[in-house]
């Protein structure tokens, strides 16, 4: 049966490779804004921003979205809609898909199905998407993150390095799977991964995701319907984003 499901964006000032990117005027609008516009066309219940900084919060009410204030202490983008799942109690078996608020130009549809696929699956805790890897350059970018996973579609291992070793995939000429950040939980698991222990893989990779693999909680991959957007992580990437969107707004 299908079920209702919550978008929460988590959203912060200071981003370590580009500060204050959430409010980058990117076209006509904030890049958070762009995020936001692409949530509210998805069939989500309700859109939410969570974040810990006033600028934010008066710049995503100013475009009309709901904002919850969260602490500042989060270790991650998912510990901060955990705060939010348990201040608005939501039911334990409603659905939150958390849509990184750095991903312009972001398809509705890839949250749509994000969600669906957790409501597939029975044995899964989480559930995300991700796409082929284009290019060698991609398959060695620390930014992109790579996948693996098991013949279930359940994900072995995240890392920013090449996965599998580059060295296979340049005799198969198959470069991998890259993983796009956008995840699907249920409100009862994400109180549960707030208490769990933050491992040294996540810490070392720095990938969230890495914490439930590690306590053995099922991540459900599946493929992503159609073309990504952009994820702006860098000074490059932002440069890439003002020449596509320079001229009008992403939605």
């Amino acid at each position: 049966m299908k079920r209702d499901f919550f978008v929460i964006i988590p959203a912060r000032y200071a981003a370590k490779r580009l500060p204050g990117k959430a409010l980058i005027k990117i076209g006509a609008y904030p890049l958070l804004q762009h995020v936001y516009l692409a949530a509210v066309k998805s069939a989500a219940v309700e859109v939410i921003i969570a974040t810990d900084d006033e600028r934010i919060e008066a710049a995503a009410r100013g475009f009309g979205a709901r904002v919850v204030m969260t602490s500042p202490s989060h270790r991650s983008g998912t510990d901060r809609i955990a705060e939010v799942v348990i201040r608005l109690q939501l039911p334990a078996d409603s659905i939150v898909v958390n849509v990184q608020g750095d991903e312009l130009g972001l398809p509705p549809a890839l949250i749509d199905q994000v969600a669906a696929n957790l409501m597939e699956q029975e044995d899964a805790a989480m559930a995300s998407l991700y796409a082929p890897v284009k290019s060698a350059h991609e398959l060695d970018n620390p930014n992109c993150v790579k996948v693996v996973a098991d013949r279930r579609g359940h994900a072995l291992l995240f890392s920013r390095a090449p996965i599998p070793w580059k060295a296979s995939a340049a005799a198969d000429g198959k470069l991998g799977c890259r993983h796009i950040g956008i995840y699907a939980y249920t409100c009862d698991f994400l109180k549960t991964y707030t208490n769990l222990p933050v491992c040294e893989l996540e810490q070392k990779e720095r990938l969230e995701q890495l914490r439930a693999l590690y306590h053995g909680f099922p991540i459900h991959m599946e493929r992503a319907v159609e073309e990504t957007g952009l994820e702006i992580n860098t000074p490059e990437d932002l440069e890439l984003a003002q020449s596509r969107y320079g001229k009008e707004s992403a939605y």
